[in-house]
């Protein structure tokens, strides 16, 4: 907590910090000199929507929709992740049914929600291998994060931020950037979080023409133990657990947001628990009965296993800026073809 609070508050990182970001950042450049962009008439196209800023900013939920909003209007489209965490390292192709255990929390959910291909791996450009190899047909892969990784070729960079904008601007450790926020002018487009909050970076940095905005809304509650159930509306299910004892596991990067979106569905929960972000599932992590538990759909894909009757996850979409797409597809695909 001190060290975030030295990232997104008023305090100086020490001298340390700032000489270790200072090596991180050399690296990242040099990164960023190797990578690959293709020909915007190369199939598929590859768009990478990532963080310049660590974790939290809703950027699982934004390329699902991102993905299923191409998809419905005509577009052959694939997913990338890496599976953070995951068991297996090796590039594979990952359903709705497989173990987020062994593939990571991030494909098995985009796998779940999309119904689109998914590839991961921790070589992302051997997965989009693999991924064009199995669907030939492909026409677009949205690259849920891998901005910083250079083996992974693409068309354009979708940079994400929330209302913690770039923090004290200073690469890790020193502060929460990935990478130099000067790259920032060297990608394609920025994506605000609930824009109309979000603090705009210094007039001294540097930035893409494109600016566009999206905000998450929650749209139901699932039973965590059967992924295909129909989810219940949200004042049905407040009204279902109103008066008995709740609780809340988060186990993503800001779980505090999780927490208050609960509250604002008119919940009240007796106890909160924040886990590690991608925490490993486990048994002994679920509160015991009776109380009602509940989940973001992130960590509800690795507590499957785990679930009862008690467990939920909360539904959330992506709602994006029109014009989003409509760049989209000009800048990389030519008219729709509808």
């Amino acid at each position: 907590m001190r060290l975030l609070a030295g990232w997104f508050g008023a305090r100086a990182p020490g001298w340390l910090p700032r000489l270790l970001g200072r090596a991180v950042a050399r690296v990242a450049t040099r990164r960023r000199a190797a990578l690959r962009y293709l020909p915007h008439a190369q199939r598929p196209a590859v768009v990478v929507i990532g963080n310049l800023v660590v974790g939290g900013t809703g950027k699982t939920p934004l390329v699902a929709e991102v993905a299923r909003s191409l998809a419905a209007r005509g577009w052959r489209v694939g997913i990338l992740a890496r599976g953070h965490r995951a068991r297996r390292r090796d590039p594979r192709l990952v359903g709705p049914d497989d173990d987020a255990l062994e593939h990571g929390d991030e494909p098995v959910l985009l796998a779940r929600v999309t119904d689109l291909p998914v590839a991961c791996g921790h070589d992302r450009g051997a997965a989009l291998a693999l991924l064009t190899r199995r669907h030939p047909g492909l026409e677009i892969v949205i690259s849920d994060d891998g901005l910083q990784h250079a083996r992974l070729p693409r068309s354009l960079e979708l940079a994400v931020f929330d209302a913690r904008g770039a923090g004290n601007g200073e690469v890790l450790p020193a502060g929460p950037l990935r990478e130099p926020l000067a790259h920032l002018a060297t990608m394609d487009a920025m994506l605000w979080r609930d824009d109309e909050a979000a603090p705009r970076l210094s007039a001294a940095v540097a930035r893409p023409a494109r600016t566009f905005g999206f905000h998450l809304v929650p749209t139901g509650w699932r039973a965590v133990r059967d992924h295909r159930a129909t989810p219940l509306a949200l004042a049905e299910f407040a009204a279902r657990v109103r008066g008995q004892t709740v609780h809340a596991l988060a186990g993503i990067a800001r779980p505090e947001r999780f927490f208050d979106t609960i509250r604002d569905c008119d919940i009240v929960v007796d106890r909160r628990h924040a886990l590690p972000d991608h925490v490993v599932a486990d048994a002994s992590l679920l509160p015991p009965p009776p109380a009602i538990i509940l989940m973001t759909a992130k960590d509800a894909v690795k507590f499957a296993r785990f679930a009862d009757e008690r467990c939920w996850c909360l539904e959330v979409r992506a709602h994006l800026d029109p014009a989003l797409l409509i760049w989209l597809e000009e800048t990389l695909l030519g008219p729709s073809p509808y």
